[in-house]
């Protein structure tokens, strides 16, 4: 008996022991796809002697005897919707006010001899040109009499501040600017100086001042009537005030918007 023990082929039943380990594998990965593979890889259930229903092995008794987990049924509806963009409609250009100067410029072509006209396009465009100093020249001829005694000469129109150089229309612009636009004067002779006139922060000062001064008049009317009124209302305002008069840097002033009660119409700055 010793004899035949020694005899045993190992490697037949080496190979053997691996033809079951592969099948039990293979099975296993069967089992998984069962539980934990995608939907359409699962194991479903059917006529128990189903070929293709038992294709890893398993015996119709087997399966009868596992458990079975159902899932709950979803139901959903499918609507199809169909998304169209928005017909929207270009409200065409911005309609430039009538009062404006129209410059017309013709843009003709070449070769017209011989066409006829049909029509014209029309393309306005609004243009900016900015503000243009000028020079008014005052030119008084002068005369003698026919004696040789008296001299005849024209006297210079009324203007704002006889001893400047700035006619009226640039001193309004320059208070506008200041009080209205809040443009500072340092600012003011900064566009002066591009324009290459070179114009002494001093002088547009004095402008300013003098020019203050010349609508005093109109201050202590609108005073009296904002005085009249039996109700006052303001609004007052801190800001930082450089006084020649007072020692330090800047100090403390107030901004007084006062008005009259009900219309609102009439407003002065102190």
């Amino acid at each position: 008996m010793a004899d035949t023990a020694l005899h045993i082929d190992y490697k037949a039943l080496y190979e053997e022991s691996q033809v079951a380990v592969m099948q039990l594998r293979h099975e296993l990965d069967q089992l998984k796809k069962m539980i934990f593979g995608a939907k359409q890889e699962r194991f479903v259930p059917g006529n128990p002697t189903d070929p293709a229903q038992l294709s890893m092995g398993l015996t119709a008794e087997q399966v009868n005897a596992t458990s079975l987990v159902r899932a709950k049924k979803i139901e959903y509806t499918r609507t199809e919707a169909i998304l169209t963009n928005p017909v929207t409609t270009h409200p065409g250009r911005m309609k430039l006010p009538d009062h404006l100067e129209r410059k017309e410029i013709l843009v003709d072509v070449e070769g017209k001899e011989g066409c006829r006209e049909i029509g014209r396009e029309v393309t306005e465009e609004l243009e900016y040109e900015p503000g243009r100093l000028y020079v008014n020249r005052y030119i008084r001829p002068k005369y003698v009499s026919a004696d040789n005694t008296t001299i005849l000469i024209a006297p210079m129109p009324e203007r704002p501040l006889p001893k400047a150089i700035a006619g009226p229309g640039l001193l309004a612009q320059i208070v506008i600017d200041k009080y209205v636009d809040h443009l500072p004067l340092h600012r003011q002779q900064q566009r002066f100086a591009r324009e290459h006139i070179n114009i002494p922060y001093s002088t547009i000062t004095d402008w300013v001042s003098n020019t203050c001064q010349l609508i005093t008049p109109l201050y202590q009317a609108l005073q009296k009537q904002v005085l009249a009124s039996d109700y006052l209302h303001a609004d007052e305002t801190p800001i930082k005030v450089l006084d020649k008069d007072k020692k330090g840097e800047t100090h403390r002033g107030s901004f007084l918007t006062i008005g009259l009660a009900g219309d609102g119409k009439v407003h002065r700055n102190y």
